[in-house]
């Protein structure tokens, strides 16, 4: 049985609120608190100089002005991209965020953070993990924390870093496998993250029966997720938790 460090959150928002700013920015996550959001998800990796960010991709190609691997760049030319414009005028000159830069926001407006290590193909989970966990765990209690990923060699040595009772760790899966259980004690992992739309009755419920956390990805209808719950799922990533937020008081059964 896993320990149960924290209450599981119900609603969390993906990469901030990421249907009203740029994802994975500051903007989004001041966006989420103003939204009543009380937990979000963020992606970190790391720059080619090992400075830790708050970034999805293998590049920057998609969500700034400017184009080239991630780890072909350090923070002095990370900083002069702009991560907002993309998405609308308004968020233009938006930076990107550094890990500590967001770490103080998170702890200045008392949020919860789920913090998935993006392991892109060919960077190393251990060095990401070295980079990332100790200013994390300076600055979140283990009750506003969650550490996930897809990838087993970054979950294991983040175990290795700190005990289950410090850092709450998640296990990620597209599609949960038959030997998910294992995964789990391998790392003394507190949540199983899955993809909504693969997700079973029957693996649901024995994820529940475990003991371990169960939240979803990233489902944005709250209408065709609604069986979910029944299943006993424990919470959900959406890029606008307050379509479940409305729903759920239309809906309260």
């Amino acid at each position: 049985m896993p320990q149960q460090p924290l209450a599981p959150p119900r609603l969390i928002a993906h990469r901030g609120l990421s249907a009203r700013a740029p994802e994975n920015t500051l903007a989004a996550v001041r966006a989420a608190h103003e939204a009543g959001c009380r937990w979000v998800e963020l992606d970190v990796q790391l720059l080619g100089d090992g400075t830790p960010v708050i970034w999805h991709d293998r590049d920057v190609s998609r969500c700034s002005n400017g184009r080239g691997r991630l780890v072909d760049l350090d923070i002095a030319r990370a900083g002069q991209l702009d991560a907002g414009s993309w998405f609308a005028a308004e968020f233009a000159g938006e930076p990107m965020a550094t890990l500590e830069r967001m770490l103080t926001l998170i702890d200045e407006l008392a949020l919860g953070l789920n913090l998935e290590l993006k392991v892109n193909r060919g960077r190393d989970p251990e060095t990401l993990v070295e980079r990332a966990l100790p200013p994390l765990l300076e600055a979140l209690p283990a009750e506003r924390l969650i550490v996930s990923s897809f990838d087993a060699s970054a979950l294991a040595h983040a175990r290795r870093q700190a005990p289950a009772g410090r850092l709450p760790l998640g296990a990620l899966f597209e599609r949960v496998p038959r030997d998910w259980a294992a995964r789990c004690a391998a790392i003394d992992a507190y949540s199983v993250h899955a993809d909504w739309r693969r997700l079973r009755a029957p693996r649901a419920h024995d994820i529940v029966q475990s003991g371990h956390a169960l939240l979803c990805y990233t489902a944005n209808d709250p209408a065709a997720f609604a069986t979910r719950w029944e299943w006993g799922v424990h919470g959900v990533i959406s890029d606008d938790p307050s379509r479940f937020a409305v729903h759920r008081a239309h809906h309260p059964a």
